[in-house]
């Protein structure tokens, strides 16, 4: 009996017989010069190719890349499977441990969370009870359309967490039809499926509040289209679709009236502009931008005077995310204090906030963000809070002394930090000449070996002096010294520990700091670096 052939149309999206996770899209289809029967040209979207879509210098079409397509058989190709039949594959014979663990959603910020099936034991070979499936991962099975009309939904009544991640979905008429098939569809995930630019077959969306759609090569003109088809939209992930620009009509925030979560991380979104022209959404809750190629951060005044018809930028936003950025100036860390609500703020990764760039220190950005509660992901307790304050109050003192105009411009929360917390009567020394004792305010700062070489030796707990204008003046005998730099703590460190023969490096593990940060500058004082009551500095060995 003759075996059909396989017939496939350009654009369409296809993967590799017996490997699911192989896609491309088809560019060609028809003879290849020099080759008998018939070829498919296909991109390949992870780039695994062999040419550019030319052979022998005849060229059939223009790959991505110069080594992104290659040409295959008809019958090596897949154009994927229905949804039900994904279904059946995943859900209704025996799973493996490996696909077990890729059943899973995304929570609200992302993340995996493993789905828990209802009786699962006796669902297997027994069709009625799919009924109880509420959440399904169907990533990279190849699914392609949603199958015939009525049949899912009479199988999977209830499903309300859909993850179609990695198929061959692109048509937004075959997301119309699974939304129409599943009435109590609420969360979609779409991500790594290259969805068509024309998104206006869409019909009414009522139910969906959860859309993902990561590296899907979607853009914001095709976002303006899609809320009007997603009026309970809250939340909406568009991670890694290389947006770069943000281009909201006169219905936009109107539209997306419910939106709390938009994730625009890994894209190219460069201008702060941009960013600003989400101002007006009055539910955005969470903003996450990471990974751009942002350099400034302020907050969008108004000279209105029309108190009634005017909207405070951003005035829902708790929580924006702006880690692996280009932000480098103080003025950008200063201006989150002017966003009404905002209490969780991620800096890590950007220069302003990497002291091996001359960013500065945990505590620093504390002071300086009056309303944060949670920084790079970690808690600011209220004791963190107050030390932090502190410490950056004596730092200026220390720095600038009585440079009232500097201050003023430089640190705006200078004064108020100090009236705060009962600093208004300290001075700053002038620095007279010769020794002077140890004033009131000493830190306690422990000293831990690390170094492999250095075999075990117990921490030691010394005392610094919290300012940086006192004459060195050093007793080891008592464990006790006053000014000192980072130079001159390696030398103090080899006499404690014994280390003579080591050349050392110094970190400061800062609490809620996911790595300890190098003292690299031998010429900085301790206060100059974030040193504060109680903490840990680590001694390493260079290498």
């Amino acid at each position: 009996m003759g075996e059909s052939k396989p017939m496939f149309k350009i654009e369409q999206r296809v993967h590799s017989i017996g490997d699911t996770r192989r896609i491309g899209t088809v560019k060609y289809v028809g003879p290849v010069e020099g080759y008998s029967g018939d070829w498919v040209g296909v991109d390949w979207d992870n780039g695994d190719g062999k040419n550019d879509g030319s052979i022998n210098g005849v060229r059939y079409f223009q790959a991505k890349f110069e080594k992104s397509a290659s040409f295959v058989r008809p019958h090596l190709l897949s154009s994927g499977i229905t949804l039900l039949e994904a279904l059946m594959i995943r859900y209704r014979g025996e799973t493996t441990k490996e696909e077990e663990e890729e059943m899973y959603v995304l929570s609200a910020s992302n993340k995996k969370v493993s789905i828990e099936l209802v009786g699962k034991d006796k669902i297997q070979n027994k069709l009625s009870q799919f009924e109880e499936l509420c959440g399904a991962s169907l990533a990279y099975l190849g699914v392609s359309s949603a199958g015939p009309p009525s049949q899912v939904s009479s199988i999977v009544p209830n499903l309300k967490e859909l993850d179609l991640t990695g198929n061959l979905l692109s048509d937004w008429k075959d997301i119309a039809a699974v939304c129409q098939e599943l009435p109590l569809l609420s969360a979609l995930n779409l991500s790594n499926n290259m969805m068509s630019q024309d998104v206006t077959c869409l019909p009414i969306l009522r139910n969906i509040r959860v859309l993902v759609l990561n590296y899907s090569g979607i853009k914001w003109t095709q976002v303006e289209f899609l809320k009007n088809f997603l009026p309970s939209i809250e939340e909406l992930h568009l991670m890694g679709n290389k947006i770069s620009a943000i281009t909201p009509t006169s219905t936009t925030a109107q539209s997306f009236g419910s939106l709390r979560i938009l994730n625009l991380e890994e894209n190219c979104i460069s201008e702060w502009g941009e960013v600003l022209k989400l101002s007006e959404l009055t539910s955005l809750e969470q903003l996450h931008l990471s990974k751009n190629n942002i350099s400034q951060v302020f907050y969008p005044f108004t000279n209105s005077m029309d108190k009634s018809t005017h909207i405070e930028a951003f005035q829902n936003l708790r929580c924006l995310l702006l880690g692996a950025n280009c932000i480098s100036d103080l003025d950008s860390v200063d201006s989150l204090n002017y966003f009404p609500s905002l209490t969780d703020v991620r800096l890590s990764e950007n220069p302003i906030a990497d002291p091996g760039r001359g960013g500065i220190p945990r505590f620093v950005l504390i002071a300086r963000l009056a309303k944060v509660e949670v920084l790079n992901g970690s808690e600011v307790s209220y004791r963190e809070r107050k030390e932090s304050e502190i410490r950056y109050v004596r730092l200026v003192m220390s720095k600038l002394h009585d440079n009232q105009e500097e201050i003023k411009r430089s640190h705006p929360r200078f004064h108020e930090l100090k009236r705060l917390h009962g600093l208004e009567d300290e001075r700053p020394s002038n620095g007279a000449k010769g020794p002077q004792k140890m004033s009131s305010g000493l830190l306690s700062v422990t000293l831990k070996c690390v170094g492999a070489s250095m075999g075990e030796k117990p921490p030691l707990t010394k005392k610094l002096p919290a300012t940086t204008t006192v004459t060195l003046t050093v007793d080891i005998t008592s464990h006790s010294f006053c000014y000192c730099k980072v130079g001159k703590l390696k030398i103090l460190c080899e006499t404690f520990f014994k280390l003579k023969s080591i050349k050392l490096k110094l970190f400061l593990q800062e609490e809620g700091s996911p790595l300890p940060i190098l003292l690299d500058n031998e010429m900085d004082s301790l206060l100059d670096v974030g040193v504060g009551n109680e903490s840990i500095i680590l001694i390493d060995e260079d290498a």
